[in-house]
């Protein structure tokens, strides 16, 4: 009694429970995690375990609440009635493609559930501010729905053109359905539901955070951009709807594909997938999948969609970026924000390049986080020591995700590449198997090729021994960004 009055006894009892804390850590944490991101977080727990332990306990599991896993058991039934009547499509748009690129289709079929389909019209567009004009105009000219989903949303110049355009249906008697993430459209949200409250314009906020009834989490965010006007024009891609200068003197460069054909359904199935979750009404009926009308004379492209992210447990999209690597025969570009990859895309792409595959990452110069630009130049050394062309992207902040593999096969989406994409955003990839789309694509590459530097071994190993040390720090803790 005596020892714990004088206080002697609690140092022993907080070292004992810091260990078994530890203990505990090396016993649980590496169960069903990447050895790299095991390390991460054992080192953390290591120099700060009681630290880690809050840290762990709030963000540590890549899983959705329990209410939330309930409403995911009913989703792959809602989806299935959604898109059913085009499973008969699908099955000759699959043999049609050439060897290697079934093997593709029926991977992502199998991970992310939605089949090869033909005869689609897919436009490339990287003008920031006609993607805004041209998704307000498409919504002006919708007579039955118009469904808007976005990560980040703001009630400035470019998200109300947006809104206005909503509003204006939503008079005319069209049905709207707008979903943002709570978290990344936080600054305007409430500004923008007392906008819309009596205009007709049905809004919800995805995963708002609670830490009671229904808690949510911090982390896991809806990261996706779709588009769906009347079930037969559809947009995806990395654009949200602010205005282009999103931070002080920083200009963002996107991309997005406007698609119509029988693709568009599987853009609205998984817009109707989220919906219901967040509102467990099943909006899926046959208006809202309308037959596809007949090819155009135009050139059109076999596609399909890959959802990911917790709500798709089996669909990583970081498993389609790596089996696409090892498939190239020719040539590989890949362009995203942040470059934060796993080990297997690092592997991947060693790989193609000592295959004689010329493998090209687009990154843009300074992203706008200081902690993300160190952990990401913590890869260049790797990368360029293996002969990847590292080019760094400079007249803009090049927030555009997409992938180019050969001639033949491009993806364009919503996924950055780094963990945050691969295992905890909820994304969106479109899959083009068509040439006319990749030499579309080509185009906007070599213009990024013109505004880019490219990075020599020789130039990055003189920069200096701080920026080493501060790069194999955030290095050490990059699966946990």
């Amino acid at each position: 009694m005596i020892q714990f009055l004088d206080g002697t006894i609690w140092p022993v009892l907080i070292a004992m429970l810091s260990w078994s804390i530890l203990i505990g850590a090396v016993i649980y944490i590496p169960f069903r995690r990447s050895p790299v991101a095991a390390q991460a977080w054992l080192l953390l727990f290591f120099f700060m375990p009681w630290a880690a332990l809050l840290l762990y306990l709030a963000v540590g599991n890549a899983r959705h609440p329990k209410w939330r896993r309930d409403r995911l058991e009913a989703m792959p039934d809602i989806i299935r009635k959604a898109i059913d009547h085009i499973s008969l499509r699908a099955m000759g748009a699959l043999r049609a493609l050439r060897p290697h690129h079934q093997l593709t289709g029926r991977l992502v079929h199998r991970i992310g559930r939605f089949p090869v389909l033909p005869d689609n019209r897919i436009v490339l567009d990287a003008d920031y501010n006609r993607v805004v004009d041209r998704i307000a105009t498409d919504i002006d000219h919708a007579v039955h729905h118009a469904h808007v989903m976005v990560y980040i949303l703001q009630n400035d110049q470019a998200g109300n053109r947006v809104l206005s355009a909503l509003e204006r249906a939503a008079k005319r008697g069209v049905k709207c359905r707008l979903l943002i993430d709570a978290v990344g459209s936080s600054r305007d949200r409430r500004a923008i539901a007392k906008r819309l409250e009596g205009t007709g314009v049905e809004l919800r906020l995805i995963l708002p955070l609670r830490f009671w009834n229904q808690a949510t989490r911090l982390d896991l965010r809806n990261h996706r951009k779709i588009v769906v006007v009347d079930g037969r024009i559809g947009w995806v891609g990395s654009q949200n709807m602010h205005r282009i200068e999103y931070e002080p003197k920083t200009f963002y460069r996107e991309l997005m594909a406007r698609v119509e054909g029988p693709v568009v359904l599987e853009l609205q199935a998984i817009f109707i997938g989220d919906w219901y979750l967040e509102t467990e009404e099943d909006i899926a009926s046959p208006d809202l999948m309308p037959e596809p009308p007949p090819p155009s004379l135009e050139r059109t492209a076999t596609a399909q969609v890959l959802p990911s992210g917790p709500d798709y447990p089996d669909a990583g999209v970081d498993i389609l970026f790596t089996d696409l690597i090892y498939s190239a025969r020719r040539r590989v570009v890949l362009a995203t924000p942040y470059f934060i990859p796993n080990e297997p895309l690092l592997l991947a792409m060693r790989t193609a390049v000592s295959k004689g595959v010329r493998v090209t990452l687009f990154v843009t110069s300074t992203t706008n986080s200081w902690l993300i630009d160190r952990a990401q130049q913590s890869y260049y050394d790797e990368l360029l020591e293996a002969g990847v062309e590292v080019m760094l992207y400079r007249e803009r902040f090049l927030h555009a995700k997409h992938l180019s593999i050969d001639d033949d096969i491009a993806i364009i989406g919503s996924a950055n590449m780094d963990r945050r994409s691969f295992e905890l955003n909820s994304e969106v990839t479109l899959i083009a198997y068509s040439e006319d789309v990749v030499r579309d694509l080509r185009v906007i590459e070599d213009d990024y090729r013109y505004k880019s530097h490219r990075l020599k071994l020789e130039e990055w190993s003189r920069r200096g021994f701080f920026v080493q040390l501060t790069e194999n720090v955030t290095r050490l803790i990059s699966p946990l960004l």
